[in-house]
């Protein structure tokens, strides 16, 4: 394939992951206002639509207004008030549509003109799946909230946070070498490269534990810094009974577990930067690796910002977003320590 077919696919894998990013931070204004649960039908095809009319209107509220969230939080919620949650949820949903068209159309055409190499079309085909799941995976989410609870289950909502980040990833490695020309990835690895890739774990481990902080509003409480309750390792923590749930039901276990991976997750990055300099990084990979600890050091001021103010939705939505260029430039980094011969 020649260089310029395989930088063509790598734009149009960037762009989408473009479109996850925006996913993710719209998946999070959509928690933060509350709006996850004011479509209460799981309407693939005919979902793509908005109500049209008022009796349209009337049918989707009345469906709402079955649920407990209206019944014990929102209840007495004008048609209004319902529509501003509303359009939440339905731009969510269909951004999820419109990035399914953006993989699967451009995917057929260029399958079609030759220009995906074999071994590269069962990737392409696996991460196609994968965005299906995740789609049910949203709905599977979003169907804990109906019957007995008010909101969704941090488990289901942390396994659709981290499907999304999963999908990301993997277009965004698989975009990596194809803007450079080559596929598969040349292998030259650094000896910092396996270091990298640990990086990018903790990375990950951090996002879902901030999963779990959304989805139990655990950011809520605990609103200093760097004390929690006046303590680093706050009296409650882990008190809880049983032991083994308090790090996903507690809400006070899980705002400490995050604070302290947040910790571990920016020393990792330093000592990376750090190992990095000792052995002289040059070139591109110097550059990631000062990219790297720049994306960590602003994500660590958007967090901690976003604690003390009481997370106010545009902290918190920047935080979010925060994240995602947080995994994007360790996954950077990983690539450039794979082939030191990239400038």
């Amino acid at each position: 394939m020649a260089e310029q077919s395989r930088r063509t696919l790598a734009i149009w894998l960037f762009s989408v992951c473009a479109l996850i990013a925006l996913m993710v931070v719209v998946g999070g204004l959509t928690r933060l206002t509350g709006s996850g649960l004011s479509i209460t039908e799981w309407k693939p095809i005919h979902g793509a639509l908005p109500p049209l009319s008022h009796a349209e209107w009337m049918e989707e509220f009345d469906a709402y207004r079955q649920i407990p969230q209206y019944k014990i939080l929102n209840k007495g919620m004008s048609l209004d008030e319902f529509k501003y949650i509303f359009w939440w949820e339905w731009g969510h949903r269909n951004l999820g549509r419109l990035i399914g068209i953006a993989f699967l159309v451009p995917f057929l055409f260029f399958l079609f003109r030759g220009q995906v190499e074999r071994p590269l079309v069962p990737r392409l085909v696996v991460l196609f799946i994968l965005g299906g799941l995740q789609g049910f995976m949203g709905w599977y989410m979003v169907a804990s909230g109906l019957t007995e609870r008010v909101d969704v289950s941090q488990y289901r909502l942390v396994a659709h946070l981290g499907l999304a980040f999963v999908i990301f990833s993997a277009i965004f490695i698989t975009a990596l070498p194809l803007w450079r020309g080559e596929w598969p990835a040349r292998r030259d690895p650094h000896p910092l490269y396996r270091w990298s890739h640990i990086v990018a774990a903790l990375i990950f481990v951090q996002i879902l534990l901030g999963g779990f902080v959304a989805g139990t509003d655990a950011g809520l409480t605990y609103n200093t810094w760097p004390l929690m309750d006046e303590a680093i390792i706050p009296p409650g923590a882990y008190a809880s009974t049983p032991l083994w749930l308090a790090p996903f039901e507690d809400i006070t276990t899980i705002q400490f577990n995050h604070r302290m991976m947040g910790y571990a997750v920016f020393l990792a990055v330093v000592a990376l930067f750090v190992a990095g300099w000792r052995q002289r990084l040059a070139g591109w990979q110097r550059t990631t690796s000062l990219i790297l600890l720049a994306a960590v050091v602003q994500q660590v001021v958007i967090g901690i910002s976003t604690l003390v103010e009481v997370m106010p939705i545009h902290l918190a939505a920047l935080h979010q977003f925060g994240a995602v260029v947080l995994i994007a430039t360790a996954l950077l980094h990983v690539d450039a320590l794979r082939a030191p011969q990239v400038r």
